[in-house]
């Protein structure tokens, strides 16, 4: 028999991840692949909280986790995504640009 208490916590940890770690889906059905899935969504989380905390930002979580995703492959410097400057790339538009067709 389960004691209680435990179960309580788990209920409460499960309730948690569902709230705020956004699982829509697992991806894998074995016990190692939602586990693994359960460490990276707490660790995209706390990395996200630790951004937060160091870059003195006053958005939620939520929003700076909306925020990254819509600017996950653009070449910007992470202060810079949630402040009002602009950045002025100096490099030019060919420097690190591979030719797609000749």
């Amino acid at each position: 028999m389960k004691c209680p208490v435990l179960l309580d916590h788990y209920k409460l940890f499960f309730k948690w991840i569902k709230q705020h770690l956004r699982i829509k889906a697992f991806y894998g059905t074995s016990e190692n692949a939602v586990k693994t899935q359960i460490w990276i969504a707490i660790t995209v989380y706390v990395l996200v909280a630790i951004i937060k905390k160091r870059l003195n930002l006053d958005a939620s979580l939520y929003t700076i986790l909306q925020i990254l995703s819509l600017t996950l492959f653009e070449k910007t410097f992470i202060n810079q995504m949630f402040t009002n400057t602009e950045y002025n790339n100096n490099l030019p538009q060919e420097a690190n640009q591979l030719n797609l067709f000749d």
